[in-house]
C-alpha cells in the first residue's frame, strides 16, 4: 500500500471509479493492527486502489471529510465518499465492505 501526498490523493480521487485510502497516525496502535489487516486485504485484492496517508500530513482534508478517529478507511465511488469504516473488525469484514 503506497503512502500518498495530499497531491497524489486527489489525483486517485479523480482517477479511480473505486478508490480507498486508509488513514491513520504512526503512535496510534489499533492503527497498526488496521495497516496488517488492509495488507492481507490488498494481496487478496491485488486490482483495487488503495492508498494511505498520515493524518497528521493532511489536516485540512480530515475537516473536509469530518474525520472523527484514527484507523479510517475512507471508501470513494466516482470521487465521492460513500462509506467511512472506523472499525476494522477482522480480514473477512474488510473484504465484505470493499466487496459491496
Amino acid at each position: 500500500m503506497k503512502e500518498l501526498n495530499e497531491k497524489e490523493i486527489d489525483e486517485s480521487i479523480s482517477n479511480e471509479q473505486n478508490f480507498y485510502l486508509y488513514l491513520y497516525t504512526p503512535m496510534c496502535g489499533t492503527c497498526q493492527v488496521a495497516s496488517k489487516m488492509l495488507s492481507v486485504v490488498k494481496e487478496l485484492l491485488p486490482a483495487i486502489a488503495i492508498g494511505k496517508s498520515d493524518l497528521n500530513y493532511i489536516p485540512k482534508k480530515a475537516i473536509e471529510w469530518e474525520i472523527e478517529s484514527v484507523p479510517c478507511l475512507l471508501l470513494f465511488k466516482n470521487g465521492t465518499i460513500y462509506k467511512k469504516v472506523y472499525a476494522f473488525h477482522s480480514v473477512p469484514y474488510l473484504l465484505e465492505t470493499i466487496n459491496e
